[in-house]
């Protein structure tokens, strides 16, 4: 019997990716999983497989730059399995390109997902957890925000500005009930891609997962680690990347 068998984690971008794989994993340590993604049918999909595999899924239509939407997946968690233990904040684009194009659009879309929608699931999660006494937020963040790297900058200013604002709920949560977690991945192979709208620089980054990203159940494993560990402990920063990413 896993220790955090019983566990309720709802997460974002749960379709594909880490978010996939992290709820396929908790589901198998025996948490119940809440999966929201803007995909219905690859989200039931998801959770009908769980289901078959005797896990406990459900799905909630999520996209994170309506806060009403983080409201109602919050809100699912606690209808269906009576609490809320665990927010998992992974839904983000990547809308990567020289700052001299001034994709202003695509700016303002990385920040209402990448950003926003993480405020808006921090501020659906937060009166759950001070009801219940505590509650986890885990977040994926990226090691975009610590190399710095040209046609990255505002997707890397996105990604440190969660991190900012994740270690000041960190200091302003000591009375335990909210622990923080930011997972920062390298390349993983994911569908993070399709949301590049420059198609050499879309090319490139597809290249460098197909040839040394890590598979989404590393990321996955590193995400259980932080949420098994004992309520008086928190693992606040996880990197996690390929050995041959420089």
């Amino acid at each position: 019997m896993s220790q955090i068998s019983g566990t309720v984690v709802a997460i974002t971008g749960a379709s594909s990716g880490i978010g996939e794989a992290t709820a396929r994993l908790l589901a198998q340590r025996g948490c119940r999983v809440v999966l929201g993604a803007r995909r219905a049918d690859r989200l039931e999909g998801i959770a009908e497989q769980i289901r078959g595999e005797g896990g406990a899924a459900v799905t909630c239509v999520t996209d994170v730059v309506r806060a009403e939407d983080l409201r109602r997946l919050v809100n699912n968690a606690v209808t269906e399995f009576g609490q809320l233990d665990v927010l998992v904040n992974n839904a983000g684009i990547s809308k990567i390109g020289p700052m001299s194009d001034v994709d202003v659009e695509g700016w303002s879309a990385m920040i209402d997902v990448n950003l926003r929608g993480v405020l808006h699931g921090i501020a659906a999660a937060l009166p759950v957890f001070r009801r219940q006494g505590r509650g986890h937020l885990v977040t994926t963040v990226s090691t975009a925000g610590l190399k710095i790297v040209p046609n990255q900058a505002v997707y890397a200013a996105t990604k440190n500005a969660v991190r900012t604002l994740l270690e000041g709920l960190r200091q302003e949560s000591t009375d335990g009930v909210r622990r923080t977690t930011s997972i920062s991945p390298g390349f993983v192979r994911t569908e993070l891609d399709r949301s590049i709208d420059d198609a050499a620089l879309g090319d490139q980054v597809r290249r460098n997962m197909d040839n040394f990203g890590i598979p989404p159940d590393a990321v996955a494993r590193a995400i259980v680690f932080a949420i098994e560990q004992p309520h008086d402990i928190e693992i606040g920063d996880i990197t996690i990347r390929p050995t041959l990413q420089n």
